[in-house]
């Protein structure tokens, strides 16, 4: 199960690290990265482009979003191993120490032995 972990970890870090590149480049209103690339670009429109960068970014969003999700039910649980630990201290507790009361009755407060 670590393992799985790790791995989706470092999927969720590289998806970030691609929506971000994908954010910096897309066209906003002042021109962005996006607009250098687009004049040379003449294979796809400058329309296509934002369409697939905009695609690409609801993608990468969507993708880190569930794989946060996945992640959370496949997080190594410290929960089970803590428990067995102590449920083991437990067991040896009560097998070592039994408390022994003594033989005798025990006063009963409030009570006057001298009264009859």
């Amino acid at each position: 199960m670590q393992a799985a972990y790790i791995v989706i970890s470092v999927i969720i870090v590289l998806a970030s690290v691609l929506l971000t590149l994908v954010v910096i480049v897309q066209n906003s209103k002042g021109g962005g990265l996006a607009a250098n690339f687009a004049s040379g670009n003449q294979t796809f429109g400058v329309r296509q482009t934002a369409d697939f960068l905009e695609k690409l970014t609801w993608g990468l969003a969507a993708t880190i979003i569930v794989l946060c999700i996945v992640a959370n039910f496949v997080i190594p649980s410290k929960k089970q191993q803590n428990s067995s630990a102590l449920k083991q201290q437990l067991e040896q507790t009560e097998q070592a120490t039994t408390p022994e009361f003594p033989a005798g009755t025990l006063p009963v407060e409030g009570a006057n032995p001298d009264a009859k």
